[in-house]
């Protein structure tokens, strides 16, 4: 089965026709509201440099975990 799935608001036009490995080799700043001046603190303060990086750094993954188990806190 084919999985489709539309980028148009959440990267930068340059970035919405890549390949999903592109998409995540990309700088940050392919993220819609992302700026340069946002990379560049995220490269300097937490070495993320790409999308791959911000998805996979141990403090917005357990951020991101948190989140969620507050969202299901009963």
């Amino acid at each position: 089965m084919a999985v489709t799935i539309d980028f148009t608001k959440a990267l930068d036009k340059g970035f919405q026709s890549n390949s999903l490995k592109e998409i995540l080799d990309a700088p940050v700043s392919a993220l819609s509201g992302v700026t340069d001046t946002d990379a560049e603190h995220l490269a300097a303060d937490f070495n993320i440099k790409t999308i791959r990086d911000l998805g996979t750094n141990k403090f917005f993954r357990l951020a991101s975990s948190l989140v969620t188990l507050a969202e299901h806190e009963g």
